[in-house]
């Protein structure tokens, strides 16, 4: 009851203020800027935005981009980012554990750390913030999701391996002063969101965001003793500022500021009072796991024009983080501190309409701070101790110039040359082709170097989740090297009612020449922490995308995608990388009435299979039935389904998840004791094995509210 009243105290609060800003004296929505005093499509955009297409790949991108717009951020309840990617198969998200709750997305078949996260092209997510970065970001804050794949720009570093997702948040200048939204779902998680955008004159404007989300209880509705979900409350609040001059120059500056705490395992854990005991003996403490994160970010552009028609320009970013984050896992403690700076100044010239350059330096500084305290029982207690302080560090020289020959040609050749801490010079070449010979037809390729420290810890927040013990290098930080390349081919067809009907095929490689891995079928009851340097390690992935609107009103959206993961192993040799699903498949159906008073959404994905960890092959069911025959997961469906009813400045939806109600059998591995239940004290337990939902179906509900701005 606690968590209702502080989720709905915070939550009118929020609004009052909000709205207070807005209001006048005769309750109507004042204009006190005059900025959009001669704008008369204030309508005319709702309806286009109730029109957009929810996911699309963007026509005019040199790379290939799927883009999620805020049409599709609506399809579903979308509490997070998290939640943002089912309509995708391009990125697959997942959980790292069954036990806290952090999200993973997949792209091109490795995991989310090798995909660069921008915030309105800032990188974000990076460090301690990476495990559960995808929830600290309210889908309803953002106005799209851009994927872009394979080797991008050399602008913000070259950290992007298979890929970046940039973030667009709702605008200062939008035309919505007020923005809220409410929803609850059957597991009892509440998500409140609050958007107001305000305009102080010609030259100011604001937007403000607020965020808070939490669960009343949890459940365990598998009954294995575990909680499905964690008990989880996050509290997020932005400020983001614009500031337009006469001369053109241009300031964008804001903060953000959260706290996230989850706690997951068995309920009652307590880490001050939990202690390692003998397994055998009854009546211990539960086991569990208790994370705090705290994050605090700031960050300034600068856009000075050097001619007026902005053909010439400098720029300047800047981007500071601070991530606080203390997690316990029964007896085990990992403390971590990070302060990261970002920051880029560029040259623009627009020489003429075929020829563009921009020039810069920049780099990115880290500092984290890894206290990691673990404590296991293998066959008695087991201590190991490890404290780091790391700085690392990069700082380079950029360059890229991109060609036009009309509208059939376009090259963007970059590079950049970097010194990395304690490694030496890197270079780091890209180059994207974009080639349209008819209208019809557009082939993209690309092709580069990606380079990123790993922090094996928080990279691969699952194996606190079990009771192994570690082994190798894992507080070491390699500087990760792979080459990515491919492309895609696009083919607009002419027919439907919209010119958006296409079919897409792409193919992109990855190939690592040394990667940290983390092994868990190197040993018995232990996870290795190792560089593959001299291994093959790589990953193909097919991709066969098609979209039409056969009638008005009705889209249909079809993707295919197919992932041959690899990598070499000591003493296996050349494997299917474990835990890694093969393909996907997703359908999209969308229907609006006319004016879109109704629209109704069905999206279902068949998942594929993947080769499962070797300690899970004599895994067997309630029966004694294999789980795991062939030493693969089984293939299966997951259903989604929305239908929301538009009024006047006002959305109501109703939407399921899981709607097949499957999910993964034996989440959590190990030895049972007398009770039939996994005992979390032995060296064999394991909850992050984990390959498919973990809850069944879910309901919610939910409402949108729009004030826009008078003409």
């Amino acid at each position: 009851m606690r968590k209702i009243s502080i989720i709905f105290s915070l939550c009118v609060s929020t609004f009052c203020a909000a709205n207070a800003q807005v209001a006048g004296v005769d309750g109507n929505i004042v204009d006190t800027t005059g900025i959009y005093k001669d704008r008369s499509d204030s309508l005319e955009a709702a309806v286009f935005v109730g029109k957009q297409a929810g996911n699309y790949l963007s026509r005019g991108k040199q790379i290939r981009t799927e883009v999620i717009s805020s049409a599709g951020l609506h399809k579903m309840a979308c509490c997070t980012l998290a939640e943002s990617f089912e309509n995708s198969a391009s990125v697959t998200v997942g959980y790292s554990d069954a036990v806290t709750g952090a999200r993973q997305i997949r792209l091109l078949g490795l995991s989310g750390v090798y995909t660069q996260m921008l915030d309105e092209n800032r990188p974000a997510m990076r460090g301690f913030s990476s495990p559960f970065g995808l929830t600290y970001v309210p889908g309803q804050w953002l106005e799209s999701i851009q994927i872009a794949k394979g080797a991008t720009s050399v602008i913000n570093g070259v950290e992007s391996m298979t890929g970046q997702i940039n973030l667009e948040h709702r605008k200062p200048t939008d035309e919505k002063p007020l923005f809220l939204n409410a929803a609850v779902m059957s597991d009892t998680k509440m998500d409140f969101n609050i958007a107001s955008s305000l305009q102080m004159g010609p030259s100011w404007s604001t937007v403000i965001l607020g965020h808070v989300s939490g669960n009343v209880r949890s459940f365990d509705h598998n009954g294995d003793g575990f909680m499905d979900a964690p008990e989880q409350l996050q509290f997020n609040l932005s400020n983001r500022w614009l500031y337009f001059a006469d001369s053109g120059v241009q300031v964008r500056f804001g903060f953000r500021a959260l706290q996230d705490m989850r706690k997951g395992g068995q309920e009652g854990y307590d880490h001050e009072t939990f202690s390692i005991e003998n397994p055998d003996v009854p009546g211990t403490d539960p086991w569990g796991s208790d994370i705090t994160s705290r994050q605090v970010n700031g960050y300034v552009k600068v856009g000075i024009p050097v001619e007026e028609d902005n053909s010439q320009n400098i720029a300047f970013v800047a981007d500071y983080t601070f991530q606080d984050m203390d997690s316990y896992f029964g007896a085990t403690s990992y403390l971590g501190e990070q302060h990261s700076l970002f920051a880029n100044l560029m040259y623009q010239n627009d020489i003429n309409e075929s020829h563009k350059f921009t020039v810069g330096v920049g780099g990115v500084f880290d500092r984290y701070d890894e206290a990691l305290s673990r404590t296991l029982w293998l066959a008695g207690p087991a201590l190991s101790d490890s404290d780091a302080l790391t700085e690392l560090w990069n700082v380079g020289v950029f360059g890229e110039y991109t060609f036009h020959a009309g509208e059939k040609f376009t090259s963007i050749i970059g590079l950049r040359e970097d010194l990395y801490a304690g490694e030496g010079f890197r270079f780091s070449p890209r180059v994207t082709l974009k080639y349209s010979p008819v209208e019809e037809i557009v082939i993209r390729a690309n092709a580069g170097r990606g380079l990123r420290f790993a922090l094996p810890l928080a990279d691969n927040i699952g194996v606190f989740s079990t009771g192994k013990a570690f082994r190798g290098d894992y507080m070491s930080h390699t500087l990760e090297d792979a080459w990515t390349f491919g492309g895609n081919i696009t083919y607009y067809f002419p027919f439907g009612s919209s010119s958006d009907t296409y079919l897409s095929f792409d193919y992109f490689r990855t190939m690592f020449t040394r990667q940290t891995y983390v092994d868990y079928e190197r040993g018995a009851n232990a996870i290795w922490f190792y560089d593959i340097a001299g291994n093959r390690s790589y990953t193909d992935n097919y991709q066969l995308d098609f979209s039409i609107e056969p009638v008005e009103r009705f889209t249909v959206s079809l993707t295919c995608r197919y992932t041959n993961a690899k990598v070499e192993l000591p003493g296996k040799g050349l494997v299917e990388r474990p835990m890694t699903s093969n393909f996907k498949g997703v359908l999209n159906l969308q229907y609006a009435t006319n004016l879109n008073k109704w629209i109704f959404d069905f999206t279902a994905s068949l998942n594929g299979s993947c080769r499962v960890y070797d300690f899970m092959l004599e895994e067997t069911d309630d029966e004694g039935n294999l789980l795991y025959r062939n030493g693969r997961t089984p293939v299966y469906p997951l259903l989604y389904a929305q239908v929301t009813r538009r009024f006047k400045g006002v959305d109501v939806y109703i939407g399921g998840e899981n709607l097949t109600g499957f999910r993964q059998k034996n989440v959590i591995l190990g030895t049972k004791g007398a009770d039939g239940l996994v005992n979390p004290r032995t060296a064999s337990f394991d909850a992050s094995a984990v390959w498919g939902p973990i809850m069944g179906v879910k309901i919610y509900a939910g409402v949108r509210f729009t004030l826009w701005k008078k003409s």
